[in-house]
């Protein structure tokens, strides 16, 4: 077996260097994590036979996908937090049987999530505003029962993602997401153009990607560094399970309220579109729900950059943690909130200056002057506060790193449940249709007051006396 000690590196490099192997990797990652969804929804826009109904449908079958997004980010980040620590305070037995638990959990609920998509399609997604036009619920029926087939397979890759990234290989980890999405990017065009596949083209495409890198986790498996995996660790543990999953849950709620938050903006989209005199015509109906789909898009590739940022730095903060260098972990504090304010910077420079070229990535060039007024004003208005967002969700996750789980929770549930759903709800009543362009700069600069807060009693915390722990009484 080999020893905990491959990781101790991570108690002794410069943090400089551990951010750049551990953070540009997981970045890389979830960006090309993101890039199924949004490789699809390109094609399908620049394709005439579909435009901006199959854009629709796109936008609607999105969150549903994050769900499964969600919990695999749980399991894999929660593990990867797990393991981080107790091969730190030199616990590997605990690491190993964190990793087969994980392994298990992540292939049962997604058989589970698959199942249920599957018997209750359109009751879901009316829920998610489908119910626009006839053509929006059929194409968005077609691509849903595609995407639902490979929901497993998805959840374990991404869920493994993680664990392989905590294993102390960061590279490999990037590679399976980068074979499968490059797999997805070579067959949308041959499926959705060449075959004339429509939406079940581009959902083949994303499930043949997703299968692949799959299968190169399972290879990384049977060749882990600084785990030992055999029968006993895949011996499921409630108590381990448990405190896997409260590590991840941060992770989770990240996710999984953005689905609560698109639900809310998709369903405003449908009722406050209706009393528009523009968009409650049947030709133009779909446009308010596309264009709030591929708005969302962006702010995810964003924020993927910046989840990847933190997360990529939980292995050392974790590890650090476990072997009480509380000043190490103070210091990538310090420079991880940092690198988050830069990037949103230099993103919403992006959004601000430079709109137009990026909704002609979606097809904007083949649509209505209502569709392209719409998308600029969307664009500008929704994005416009994307620095607090990078800033939030970096101190969320790094909370997270720390082992403290409710507080990262409440930074999570605040921004993306509090504010991402209740204002979609409430200042649509008083500003109509554009009240949904202004609800994600008004949560962010909500969220970012409580957040600095919050980083300022951790840094102090960070500073006081070091106290001992054991890995089960985790930070």
């Amino acid at each position: 077996m080999v020893e905990a000690k491959s990781n101790s590196f991570l108690e002794t490099e410069k943090l400089g260097v551990l951010m750049r192997k551990y953070a540009l990797p997981c970045i890389i990652s979830l960006l090309v994590g993101a890039l199924y969804n949004i490789v699809d929804q390109i094609f399908i826009a620049n394709a005439s036979y579909l435009g901006s109904y199959g854009n629709a449908a796109n936008s609607v079958v999105f969150p549903l996908t994050v769900i499964a997004l969600a919990i695999a980010t749980m399991i894999g980040d929660g593990c990867c937090t797990l393991v981080s620590i107790s091969l730190g305070a030199k616990d590997d037995g605990r690491a190993d049987r964190g990793v087969g638990n994980s392994i298990v959990i992540s292939i049962i609920i997604g058989l589970i999530l698959t199942a249920v998509y599957l018997i209750f399609p359109n009751q879901i997604l009316t829920a998610f505003g489908a119910t626009v036009n006839e053509e929006t619920f059929a194409m968005s029926k077609e691509y849903f029962f595609w995407i639902s087939l490979g929901i497993p397979f998805y959840m374990f890759g991404q869920a493994m993602n993680s664990v392989i990234r905590s294993d102390g290989s960061p590279k490999f980890a990037m590679m399976t997401l980068l074979v499968g999405a490059v797999t997805n990017i070579i067959l949308d065009p041959v499926l959705i153009y060449g075959c004339r596949m429509g939406m079940a083209g581009a959902a083949i495409a994303t499930i043949l990607g997703q299968i692949l890198s799959a299968v190169l986790s399972v290879v990384y498996l049977f060749r882990t560094k600084a785990v030992k995996l055999g029968k006993s660790s895949f011996k499921l543990d409630i108590r381990l399970i448990g405190k896997i999953l409260s590590l991840g849950i941060s992770s989770f709620l990240s996710q999984i309220s953005i689905v609560f938050s698109m639900a809310a903006v998709l369903n405003m989209c449908r009722k406050y579109g209706a009393m528009d005199p523009i968009f409650s015509q049947s030709e133009y109906a779909q446009i308010p729900t596309a264009v709030i789909g591929i708005v969302m898009k962006f702010f995810q590739i964003i924020i993927s950059i910046a989840i990847g940022l933190s997360a990529g730095c939980i292995p050392v903060v974790g590890y650090n943690i476990g072997s009480g260098r509380r000043d190490r972990a103070k210091e990538l504090m310090k420079r991880l909130l940092l690198t988050e304010a830069i990037i949103g910077a230099a993103a919403l420079l992006l959004f601000e200056l430079f709109p137009q070229p990026l909704i002609n990535l979606f097809g904007a060039k083949n649509e209505s002057i209502y569709y392209r007024d719409f998308a600029l004003r969307s664009i500008r208005l929704l994005l416009s506060m994307t620095m607090l967002s990078c800033v939030n969700k970096g101190a969320a996750i790094y909370m997270q790193a720390l082992g403290k789980a409710l507080t990262s929770s409440f930074l999570s549930m605040l921004r993306e449940v509090v504010f991402g759903v209740g204002l979609p709800l409430l200042l649509p009543l008083f500003f109509g249709l554009d009240g949904i362009l202004y609800f994600m700069p008004a949560a962010d600069i909500l969220t970012f007051i409580v957040t600095v807060v919050v980083i300022i009693k951790t840094s102090k915390e960070l500073s006081a006396p070091i106290r001992q722990k054991g890995t089960q009484d985790i930070y």
